[in-house]
């Protein structure tokens, strides 16, 4: 991805994050565009000898098709700089990685996402906070499926969430 790629990708994915935090983002609260979506994210997170793996799926329970949502990683502890990322993702801080799912429709699925990261230090443990940070105008009534917090120990086991 060139440079200037890179950089339209993370103003339009910057300002769809910021645009998520308006009033009514996960609240529940219906927006006035956009219907309702139910959407959840599930996978593991492992972690080991300072490497962090992350496998995400995003669904879209209903009933409303949703163009693009944006996904939020925060762990408790800082990783190491110069890491490259999918392409849908961007670092927006060294405990930070938000992502794009792609299109979400009405009973579907998104490509799995997978991160392999490498922590700054050797941490026994860590935090991984997932939740949804945008969703193109649709809201989401129960936003309690698309919020978790994983405790994860450095044993290489996957804690799923």
């Amino acid at each position: 991805m060139t440079a200037m790629r890179k950089a339209l990708f993370g103003a339009a994915l910057t300002a769809a994050v910021v645009a998520g935090t308006g009033a009514g983002a996960g609240t529940g609260v219906a927006a006035e565009a956009g219907g309702e979506a139910d959407l959840s994210h599930h996978g593991h997170v492992s972690l080991w000898d300072g490497r962090l793996g992350v496998w995400l799926v995003s669904e879209n329970h209903g009933p409303t098709d949703v163009s693009q949502a944006t996904v939020r990683l925060a762990f408790s502890e800082p990783m190491a700089g110069g890491q490259e990322l999918p392409p849908s993702c961007l670092w927006s801080s060294d405990r930070v990685v938000s992502c794009r799912t792609g299109e979400l429709r009405a009973a579907g699925v998104a490509d799995e996402l997978a991160l392999d990261l490498r922590t700054a230090g050797r941490p026994d443990e860590l935090t991984v906070d997932i939740r949804t940070v945008w969703r193109d105008g649709v809201a989401d009534a129960n936003p309690r499926n698309d919020r978790h917090h994983v405790l994860v120990l450095s044993t290489g086991d996957p804690y799923v969430f």
